[in-house]
């Protein structure tokens, strides 16, 4: 059963808000950002990724946001709320940390940034 693709936040300007008027959480996988939508999105969760050129090459950058989508795509389609933008920001450690904690470490700050209605499992 394939799902629909998660709205994407592709401008700076809707990652610079997430930003500013956002709350964050660090995890040693990923950092975490949350904001409610400004714009008019209506009742869907917006995700944006982005990956600093300190974890490496355009090659390691590429991977660790593909680890990072899949990520998403496993845990924010089910219990999460609408009209929150999402911004997940990948680390050096995120390239080598295993699928099973990443996905912890996702859930467990989604949580914290009260993006999910329940618990995941």
């Amino acid at each position: 059963m394939e799902t629909a693709p998660i709205p994407r936040l592709k401008r700076r300007g809707e990652f610079l808000n997430v930003a500013r008027k956002g709350r964050k959480w660090v995890m040693p996988g990923m950092v975490v950002q949350a904001c409610d939508a400004l714009d008019d999105t209506g009742d869907r969760l917006r995700v944006g990724f982005t990956v600093s050129r300190k974890v490496g090459n355009a090659v390691k950058r590429n991977r660790a946001r593909r680890r990072l989508r899949a990520v998403a795509e496993r845990l924010l389609p089910v219990n999460t709320k609408g009209g929150i933008d999402v911004v997940i920001i990948g680390r050096v450690t995120t390239l080598n940390r295993s699928f099973d904690k990443l996905t912890s470490d996702l859930a467990k700050a989604l949580l914290k940034l009260d993006v999910l209605d329940g618990q995941t499992d």
